[in-house]
């Protein structure tokens, strides 16, 4: 039998091979007008400047980290700490490069129709998707092979995580600053274009979604694939120790994800479009066929790792035990993708109604698109708690653990990663490619081409952030499933006081965590809005468009603003579990994570969803709908967008990443709390 870790690794290798290939097709492609390459030129130097300036200081905390890692648990998580927090870097950064260099390739393509153009931005967010796998398939597998113990790979998993929940924060509120501040002044006090290249923040707000959308979201959805998976190996590790085919249980969840980075390469041939369809379509075919190729594959997964290989062909065979919660989690995240695409897709009723409110003004266009993000986060509700009930039994019924099996749900939906993040990246790509055509003065047919790809990159990254939402959701669960195996916690008993007050103090934390994001966007909003009206006061001709504006001193301010901003949530993050563990014991640790856990998704798929419609909605007036731009209904929506744009763009996509954060904190320093606790409750 073929070692199933050689598998993995070799599937991971092809991962970054196919991307290599991608990336090497997408930089082939024309790019010949002057004004789009100095924009986009503008855009790679932004997005480059802020990262650097982001992961050096990111380098020191990993270092601090790393260092309380050695003392409080060893060495080798240390080790497995750095290189987990260089990989994530490493998939953000590179996904960034790609993007910053295909998006005037794309403007150029647009002159051509769509069918030319479309490929163009889904292959470049192909390079994206498949190194984010193939990267975190091979980091997980090597650190495996070497340690032979998935405790050491946890460590990992929250290198992974801290860096990515600060690289996502941080991108957050560089994108809203620039955004909003683009939006308030230049659309609504002088009528310009989105991406009129007379407005000083414009170059700052393309930059922004690269960092945000692409570097941020990578490492985002990095962070929740690899913590499934570590969740899936301790549990594993821990539950069947004593099997006679224990390691098939820790080594199934890394084949399952190299079946996903085949089934995402297959998905990706059925991205196809033509001049008349719909390049959401396009996107969501390939996700359906990604999904039903990993649903029939698994079986012959399952039986590679040598589980209950005599009754393969039976309604005996244990592995249906597993096979079953993968198919769960699998019709989970279509369930939350297409509950996300509902609510914010412009040819859907939940838009269009958002948006006829604009015309009263924005008090009820916001009371709308609320109450359409409060309802959205019921079907995904449902859907997460109907996969961990059918993991559960349907594991329990063929003899496999069924906290297991909820664990392997996780795994299943993350299992489409890579088509999951190449529509996802797919998105800021053609969005800074209107920017690129505008900037160029290209015909009104090409720019009209990229705003039917944009509008399908919109519902991409709603869809997106609903899926890692989601994900994250049955990912914590089963990391809250392994905090539970470490420290020995077999029940929470809510008439301890130690959980309620870990209960109530958890379930503040995405609540704090949001507001303190949201203030740092609105701070530093404040002073990007003060910049733009300087420049429109003070640089003669620049509102004539004969004198460029000072773009680089709005992407100063987004940038310094962001960094600054970073100190206190990230504390937040991986200080709060562990100050109530070390003050009262493991029982209040337990509370606190689900109290965090329940909040956490229900404020995250809220803010997402909301967001993405408002910003759908007032794209469809600027299409036309309701007198179109520059009237009082265009002007509602941009205040609507405005509200929406931190609550999808930079608080909803990091709560995620916080409560998985606190998670992996929890499961590493489990043992030393539960030593160490100076008031147990």
């Amino acid at each position: 039998m073929v070692d199933p870790k050689v598998v993995a690794l070799i599937t991971g290798l092809l991962s970054i091979g196919v991307a290599g290939y991608l990336f090497s097709w997408v930089m082939k492609q024309t790019n010949e007008n002057e004004a789009m390459a100095r924009f986009s030129k503008a855009i790679q130097e932004g997005a480059a400047a802020y990262l650097k300036r982001l992961f050096q200081a990111l380098a020191l905390v990993a270092l601090v980290i790393a260092v309380v890692i050695i003392v409080a648990v060893n060495w080798q998580t240390a080790v497995a700490y750095l290189v987990g927090s260089f990989f994530s870097a490493l998939a953000g950064y590179a996904g960034m490069y790609i993007s910053t260099r295909a998006n005037a390739r794309v403007a150029y393509a647009a002159r051509e129709g769509l069918k030319k153009a479309f490929p163009v931005g889904f292959y470049a967010g192909g390079v994206m998707g498949l190194l984010v796998v193939g990267i975190a398939l091979m980091g997980m597998t090597v650190i495996y092979w070497i340690f032979k113990d998935p405790n050491i790979v946890l460590g990992f998993s929250f290198g992974a995580s801290s860096l990515a929940l600060l690289a996502k924060a941080g991108g957050g509120i560089y994108t809203k600053t620039a955004d909003i501040g683009a939006d308030l002044v230049g659309k609504v006090e002088f009528d310009l274009a989105e991406d009129d290249p007379r407005n000083p923040a414009v170059i700052a707000d393309n930059v922004g979604d690269n960092v945000g959308d692409v570097a941020g979201m990578g490492a985002d959805i990095f962070d929740s694939y690899v913590a499934a998976v570590v969740a899936v190996m301790i549990l594993g590790w821990e539950l069947y120790r004593d099997h006679p085919h224990g390691e098939a249980f820790v080594l199934f969840p890394l084949l399952l994800c190299a079946v996903g980075i085949i089934a995402s390469l297959i998905g990706m041939l059925f991205v196809r479009t033509g001049e008349s369809n719909d390049p959401g379509k396009a996107l969501n075919t390939g996700t359906i066929v990604t999904t039903v190729v990993i649903g029939l594959v698994t079986v012959f997964v399952i039986a590679m790792t040598g589980i209950d290989a005599e009754n393969i062909w039976t309604r005996n065979w244990q592995g249906w035990g597993i096979l079953l919660p993968t198919v769960a989690g699998l019709v989970a995240g279509i369930v939350i993708g297409f509950t996300s695409d509902a609510v914010t897709d412009i040819d859907q009723k939940a838009v269009q109604n958002t948006a006829a409110s604009a015309m009263t003004g924005p008090a009820l266009l916001i009371l709308e698109g609320f109450s359409y993000g409060l309802l959205s986060i019921v079907p995904s509700i449902v859907g997460i708690c109907a996969a961990m009930i059918a993991s559960y039994y349907t594991a329990q019924a063929f003899g496999v653990n069924g906290v297991y099996g909820v664990a392997v749900s996780a795994v299943g939906m993350l299992a489409i990663t890579g088509m999951i993040v190449s529509s996802d990246a797919y998105g800021p790509i053609v969005d800074n490619a209107k920017g690129c055509a505008e900037a160029g003065n290209e015909s009104e047919e090409t720019i009209r081409v990229c705003d039917r790809l944009d509008a399908a990159g919109n519902t991409a990254k709603a869809i997106t952030k609903g899926f890692a939402i989601g994900a994250a959701a049955l990912t914590v669960l089963a990391l809250f499933a392994a905090y539970t195996e470490t420290v020995d916690l077999q029940t929470l008993d809510l008439r301890n006081t130690g959980v309620i007050v870990g209960l109530f103090l958890g379930a503040a934390m995405p609540p704090l965590f949001s507001a303190l994001l949201i203030l740092s966007v609105s701070r530093n909003a404040f002073v990007m809005v003060g910049e733009i009206r300087r420049q429109f006061r003070e640089i003669p001709g620049l509102i004539e468009g004969t004198t460029p504006p000072d773009s680089n001193l709005c992407v100063d301010i987004a940038t310094r603003g962001a960094l600054k901003e970073l100190l206190l949530p990230g504390l937040l993050a991986i200080g709060s579990p562990l100050l109530v563990g070390l003050l009262f014991g493991k029982n209040a640790l337990g509370g606190f994570l689900a109290g965090s856990i329940v909040t956490g998704i229900i404020f995250a798929l809220f803010m997402a969803n909301a967001g993405g419609l408002w910003d759908n909605a007032k794209k469809f007036i600027e299409d036309g709908a309701h007198g179109g731009k520059g009237t009082d209904a265009h002007h509602a929506a941009v205040v609507g967008d405005t509200v929406g744009d931190p609550f999808k763009d930079t608080a909803g996509p990091s709560i995620n990443t916080l409560i998985t954060v606190m998670s992996l904190a929890a499961s590493i320093f489990g043992p030393l709390i539960a030593r160490l606790a100076l008031f147990p409750l």
